[in-house]
């Protein structure tokens, strides 16, 4: 009997044995298993990147396997399969285009891309501008207002009919049955507030606001000051509603005289296309053109006849009244005492606006000058014979504020 107890025991242990044995090795076997699901994962994911990184390749040989495709310009489109171009090598020819391009994107003047071999129009692409129009597009706000313009009421008054009115109520024009000025020309001597109008214009509309002085347009070859024209008054379309302002338009538009010198022709053929782009102007669209200049009696009387710059406003020098208005717009920040506004009308009568900012400057700068945080009278007093002197008026500071 003990010997058969001991052999049962014995067979128990060696039991117990196996069984936790073959538990390790099962926890062993688990543990195997998730290392491998978690290596499977990893390569499932570097499978799926590196598949994405052989079709970006792919794309990428296949576009650079891609042959050129060669630019012309549409002159008529009759049908999808008839469509007159003008190839970059200069001849015309009758092609077709695949069926993705949309006809009525193929409108005279567009630029489309055509495949080498039969001149198939493959894509229409996007107009080119030149950078310097793009950069002519002012994106923020001036921050002037018509309250920071002493007088000028009147002057005021019509631009704000001439040019605001029609953007923001052009139904009024529909029912009385009239069509608004085509542009406006600001005229009169500088310094007095033709530039100030204009920015406090672009600031009360919410129109783009594309400014641009004549002089730019004036180019060393052939055609490419048209051209700029051309480009300006389409980026004014495709910004509408939009204010295209033309400062210093005596620039181009002088009037033409015969001298035989290229460069006065150019500036001519120039003017020409300046003439066409305002005809051609819808009078009730949301493009409103407005010009500047110091000298309207050097202007073409093409460029002044009724249905171009048809509305002529002069910005005549301030009166007595307007010379203070001014003077309390300049001088509402600075720091002054003992100030008499009786001896101030008498000291500003006669300047300009832009002299009178100069004159606030000066005062300002005499006052630091002595080591004094305000101004008194006799600052103003000492800087108006400064302003008012002749070696003053050659000095090109006067054309910072004009």
């Amino acid at each position: 009997m003990v010997d058969s107890s001991i052999k049962y025991r014995t067979k128990r242990l060696d039991e117990e044995d196996v069984y936790e044995n073959d538990v390790q090795y099962n926890d062993k076997i688990i543990e195997r298993l998730k290392l491998l699901e978690i290596q499977n994962r990893n390569f499932i994911v570097e499978k799926i990147r590196l598949e994405k990184e052989n079709e970006n390749l792919k794309s990428e040989l296949q576009r650079l396997n891609t042959p050129p495709l060669i630019t012309g310009v549409v002159v008529e489109a009759i049908d999808s399969s008839k469509i007159i171009i003008k190839s970059s090598s200069g001849p015309k020819f009758v092609v077709g285009a695949c069926d993705n391009v949309d006809i009525k994107d193929l409108t005279p003047g567009a630029l489309v891309a055509c495949n080498q071999r039969n001149l198939s129009i493959m894509e229409v692409l996007p107009s080119t501008k030149d950078p310097e129009v793009c950069g002519m597009e002012v994106l923020n706000r001036t921050g002037v207002t018509y309250c920071e313009i002493g007088g000028l009421r009147d002057q005021i008054n019509k631009i704000k009919e001439t040019v605001e009115l029609p953007l923001r109520k052009p139904e009024l024009f529909d029912k009385v049955g009239i069509e608004p000025p085509h542009g406006v020309l600001l005229h009169g001597p500088p310094g007095n507030g033709k530039t100030l109008i204009v920015k406090a214009v672009a600031n009360e509309t919410d129109s783009t606001f594309i400014r641009v002085v004549g002089s730019e347009f004036v180019r060393k070859y052939i055609g490419e000051g048209a051209r700029m024209v051309r480009e300006v008054f389409n980026l004014a379309r495709e910004k509408a509603p939009s204010i295209l302002f033309i400062d210093e338009i005596d620039a181009i538009g002088s009037r033409r005289v015969d001298t035989g010198i290229s460069g006065d022709r150019e500036v001519a053929r120039t003017m020409m296309q300046l003439l066409a782009e305002l005809d051609g102007f819808d009078p009730r669209g949301q493009v409103k053109i407005i010009g500047a200049t110091n000298r309207v009696d050097m202007l073409d009387p093409a460029l002044l006849r009724p249905g171009r710059f048809d509305r002529l406003i002069e910005i005549p020098p301030p009166t007595k009244e307007d010379c203070l208005d001014i003077f309390k717009i300049h001088s509402r920040n600075m720091n002054i005492k003992n100030l008499d506004y009786s001896e101030i009308i008498n000291l500003v009568e006669g300047l300009s606006g832009a002299e009178i900012r100069s004159l606030c400057t000066e005062a300002g700068m005499a006052a630091i000058r002595e080591d004094r945080d305000y101004v008194t009278s006799e600052d103003f007093k000492c800087s108006v014979s400064r302003i008012t002197s002749s070696e003053y008026q050659n000095n090109s500071l006067i054309g910072m504020y004009g």
